[in-house]
């Protein structure tokens, strides 16, 4: 369970640094994002998954 916490803290550290650090890029990220379409976050949604899933099992 404290591994989980570690992993769990690195996530949130990772994800708070771009809009910490830049909020206008990070800004205008999200704005970008919004606009991609459904079947095209689906499927980089699938790879990111697939990929953590590997590194999980095999890690």
């Amino acid at each position: 369970m404290d591994d989980l916490l570690r992993v769990l803290g690195l996530v949130l550290i990772i994800e708070a640094l771009l809009p910490f650090i830049s909020p206008r890029t990070y800004r205008q990220a999200v704005a970008q994002l919004a606009l991609t379409p459904d079947s095209r976050m689906r499927g980089i949604a699938l790879v990111m998954l697939l990929i953590g899933l590997a590194l999980w099992v095999w890690g």
